[in-house]
């Protein structure tokens, strides 16, 4: 019998094999090429994007926006979302004005960042951290105030300060709850920036989407929704070999999945 990561890959690998041939099947006898382009044709779209140099750079564009934005929102909410697990009043200060932010998605301020911040890479940027900052603090605060407090009264019992308590339980205990929130809001990210792009860039794999619809070109359009997709599920395999590899002591199980 196959080990199981092996017949997790094979199973995975034949279903997205499964996925193609019906793609092409469906595309090439039920509905019509110019709404639906066979994989055949999306592909070499893609390698006339490639030759051209245009699909590298939109790329390259578009990730540096996401990652850099991400990065920058988690350093900013982890910390917030530490200090309002450990402080009850300063929760109790700032919990209305997050559970109001957060349901307004982060392209409803599109228009009013482009207008306080320009149509820069800032303004993208700052859409990024704004979107990414809510879902990480929230995840970070769920862990500090999901800590037993068995746990936390032991660390007192042997004679653990508030610093030492800070860093030496608090923190670990809620690096599952920041990495899970950190992968989340990197999904977030994506959705983002492919939206912004759309609506105020030059550049990336949002314009690419929405400037094909002028030419005509459903096959790059596809091809930068299946490059979206292909980028996203990479980013997250490479985060949770980040966690399998470099955090294992405090993630143990998470990882799996």
């Amino acid at each position: 019998m196959a080990p199981p990561v092996r017949r997790h890959t094979l199973i995975a690998s034949g279903g997205v094999g499964a996925f193609i041939i019906l793609w092409q099947l469906t595309a090439m006898y039920l509905v019509d090429p110019f709404f639906l382009p066979t994989p055949t044709s999306v592909l070499i779209g893609a390698v006339n994007l490639l030759s051209q140099g245009t699909l590298v750079s939109y790329v390259a564009v578009s990730l540096l926006r996401i990652f850099v934005g991400w990065a920058l929102g988690s350093l900013l909410a982890i910390p917030i979302g530490l200090f309002i697990g450990i402080s009850p009043l300063f929760r109790a200060l700032v919990d209305p004005f997050i559970h109001f932010f957060r349901f307004i998605p982060a392209i409803a301020f599109l228009t009013l960042f482009m207008v306080w911040f320009g149509v820069g890479e800032t303004s993208k940027i700052l859409l990024i951290m704004y979107a990414t900052g809510f879902i990480v603090t929230i995840n970070t605060a769920t862990g500090v105030t999901s800590i037993p407090q068995e746990k936390l009264d032991a660390g007192r019992v042997l004679g653990a300060n508030p610093r030492q308590l800070f860093f030496h339980v608090t923190v670990p205990a809620s690096i599952p709850f920041i990495f899970v929130g950190m992968r989340l809001a990197l999904a977030s990210s994506f959705l983002v920036i492919v939206a912004a792009e759309m609506l105020a860039a030059n550049s990336g794999l949002g314009y690419l989407i929405w400037t094909s619809r002028l030419f005509f070109r459903i096959d790059w359009m596809f091809t930068g929704i299946v490059a979206i997709g292909i980028l996203g599920f990479l980013s997250d395999r490479l985060w949770r070999w980040i966690g399998r590899h470099f955090l294992y002591r405090y993630l143990r199980e998470i990882t799996r999945y």
